[in-house]
């Protein structure tokens, strides 16, 4: 008979007591990242519980599971947080040594390095071998390359105005950045590090995702309310799915199977849930979390989890009823959210 075993986080996971540290092992964990205070929420999926808190650096954002499994990539800002409305002008200068990312090894719970990574870096993508990982920087108008072994920049790529969403494609031939200023989506060809097309897209785009068999891509259009699907080759619009204006599609995420795409709204705490067979809404379901961004789905898929930035929360959603199940109390300020097996 197989004995359950039982996982003891090492001290890297700071701020939990025993009695919370001592807990089954679960499959896979859930990470999220906290933009106020500076650190690391994980999840275990079975008891919905926090298992720990782990310090990264000031303002994580964007968070990408390696190829392997094994490490964590995660963007951190020296800038100064500036939500909506904000006069740029009163704020601090920006700490421009605390710019790049970081590298956190799941199996030591623990970031192990931090790299340059350009001026403001939001979010990332890792390519297909997990060599690379390509960084879209607010400040820069573009992204950097970065070698993952030695930890230097390879390349930059000008990609337009205050560069937002960022994604590959499974096959590996592309990456997609989106800018937030200028309405456009890039592609970059991971072959030769130079952007191969750019069209205009919409109105604010958000995050960008590459479908699982890499022949389209989804853009969360912000200001129009609107999911775009392109081809991912020739970066024609396919499909324009209206959400409605009151809307604001944030995050996005994706079956297995291509079949159902998952978006988060922002302050409209609603869910969407979209069939790319047919390219329609197939659900709407509440949130109870204020303005979800980050999103991920656990390896079944019948679990997904949103980062609730003002709320600080997680909240968790049955992907067959659409129920929430649970709301955890995070760190300050989520944003992002990744899920890694064990």
């Amino acid at each position: 008979m197989r004995v359950l075993s039982v996982v003891l986080l090492a001290a890297g996971l700071a701020g939990c007591g025993a009695r919370e540290m001592l807990q089954p092992e679960p499959p896979y964990r859930v990470f999220v990242t906290n933009e106020g205070s500076g650190d690391l929420t994980i999840i275990n999926p079975v008891t919905l519980k926090v298992m720990g808190t782990v310090p990264l650096g000031k303002r994580p954002r964007g968070i990408h599971v390696g190829p392997t499994g094994k490490m964590l990539f995660i963007a951190l800002s020296g800038h100064p947080y500036s939500p909506p409305g904000v006069d740029e002008s009163t704020l601090p200068p920006p700490d421009k040594s605390a710019d790049g990312v970081g590298f956190y090894d799941l199996v030591q719970n623990k970031v192990t390095r931090v790299i340059p990574g350009g001026s403001n870096p939001e979010q990332l993508a890792v390519n297909k071998e997990g060599t690379l990982v390509y960084i879209a920087n607010q400040e820069s108008e573009g992204i950097n390359l970065i070698d993952v072994v030695s930890g230097k920049t390879t390349g930059t790529v000008q990609t337009g105005e205050e560069p937002e969403g960022i994604a590959g494609t499974p096959d590996g031939k592309f990456v997609y950045v989106t800018s937030e200023d200028e309405g456009t989506v890039t592609q970059v060809s991971t072959a030769t590090g130079k952007v191969t097309k750019q069209v205009k897209a919409c109105n604010h785009p958000r995050t960008v995702l590459a479908t699982p068999d890499s022949a389209h891509i989804a853009i969360a259009c912000e200001s129009d309310g609107n999911v775009m699907l392109l081809d991912a080759v020739t970066l024609e619009a396919l499909e324009t799915i209206k959400l409605g204006k009151q809307y604001k599609p944030m995050g996005m995420a994706v079956t297995k199977d291509g079949s159902t795409l998952y978006v988060t709204t922002g302050r409209a705490k609603t869910l969407f849930a979209l069939d790319l067979k047919t390219n329609a809404i197939r659900d709407t379901w509440p949130l109870t979390g204020t303005r979800s961004w980050g999103i991920a789905l656990s390896p079944d898929e019948k679990l997904l989890f949103t980062a609730n930035g003002p709320s600080h929360n997680v909240t968790v959603v049955d992907t067959e009823t659409g129920k929430v199940v649970a709301d955890i109390k995070a760190g300050t300020l989520p944003w992002g959210v990744a899920v890694a097996a064990r």
